[in-house]
């Protein structure tokens, strides 16, 4: 069975070299991990035993699942038009820098495409989280050390 740190550390690393496919073989599994576009997050496709091996079910399954149900529970019809600022890993979400210093943004700040929103620990790594977009922050979705999964929804914003 793969190991999920293992399999962490190859999604980073496709992220760090914007790599869009990887697929992997050895004589029990096979993964292969892809990207739909630079800017999203990676995902597991799929992940099939080879012949003779014990069933080993899809991690996918389990990675995207939280991912999907918080998703569903974050797009009411109220929340359309607002741009979803998603998680491009697995991790652990953090507002500010520090505990004692004040969260990166706010309900109701402004935010340009450059501005840190967040960080999310991966694997002992601080990696800063860009808005990606123009606007002021509606919805914050996750608190100060929540953990987060792949395309889960951090942020809601009205773009402008």
């Amino acid at each position: 069975m793969i190991d999920i740190r293992k399999l962490k550390e190859l999604i980073r690393l496709m992220s760090a070299n914007d790599l869009v496919e990887m697929d992997l073989r050895d004589k029990d599994e096979q993964v292969t991990i892809r990207r739909p576009h630079l800017s999203a997050a990676p995902q597991v496709v799929h992940h099939t035993p080879v012949a003779g091996s014990q069933h080993i079910p899809p991690p996918s399954a389990n990675l995207t699942s939280a991912a999907s149900a918080a998703n569903a529970s974050a797009a009411p019809d109220a929340d359309e038009g607002l741009v979803r600022i998603e998680s491009p890993m697995v991790g652990t979400f953090y507002a500010s820098p520090t505990p004692e210093k004040p969260a990166f943004v706010a309900v109701g700040g402004s935010v340009g495409p450059s501005s840190v929103v967040c960080l999310i620990e991966a694997m002992k790594i601080f990696n800063e989280i860009n808005a990606g977009v123009t606007g002021s922050i509606s919805r914050i979705l996750v608190k100060s050390g929540d953990p987060v999964e792949f395309g889960q929804v951090l942020f809601l914003v009205k773009p402008s």
